[in-house]
C-alpha cells in the first residue's frame, strides 16, 4: 500500500478541516446565508474524506482503477467546497459559477469507485 498511504493521510486532514469550518460556520459566522454554505462545504467535505478513505482500500485490494477516484474526490472537495467556504468568507459570489466543476469531479470519483469496487481484483 503505497500511494493509498498519502490518500490515507490526506483524507485524515480533509476529516480535520470538515470538523473545523463546520464548528466555525456553526459559532463563528452570523450571516444565515454563509452559515449554510459553510455547513453544506463542511459536509461534502467529510463524506467525500470518507470517500476517499473507502478508495484507497479498494485500492489496496488491487484495482488500479480506484486510484483514480481519490484525486477526483480531492479535486471535488478544493473546488465545490473551496467555492463555498470561499463565498462564505466574502468573496464575489460569481464564485457560485464554479461550484457545480466541483459536483462533477465528485460524482466522477463516485463512477470510477463504484466500477472499481465491482470488477475482479487484479491477479497477484
Amino acid at each position: 500500500m503505497g500511494v493509498e498511504r498519502i490518500w490515507l493521510g490526506l483524507a485524515a486532514l480533509g476529516g480535520l478541516l470538515a470538523v473545523a469550518i463546520g464548528a466555525f460556520g456553526a459559532h463563528g459566522v452570523a450571516d444565515p446565508q454563509a452559515k449554510a454554505w459553510m455547513d453544506t462545504g463542511a459536509t461534502y467535505l467529510m463524506l467525500h474524506s470518507l470517500a476517499v478513505f473507502a478508495a484507497a482500500f479498494v485500492a489496496a485490494r488491487g484495482s488500479r482503477l480506484a486510484r483514480a477516484a481519490p484525486p477526483l474526490f480531492l479535486a471535488g472537495g478544493l473546488i465545490f467546497c473551496g467555492t463555498l467556504f470561499a463565498m462564505a468568507m466574502g468573496a464575489p459570489r460569481i464564485l457560485g459559477a464554479v461550484t457545480p466543476i466541483g459536483g462533477l469531479l465528485f460524482m466522477g470519483g463516485w463512477v470510477v469507485l463504484a466500477i472499481a469496487a465491482m470488477a475482479k481484483p487484479a491477479a497477484s
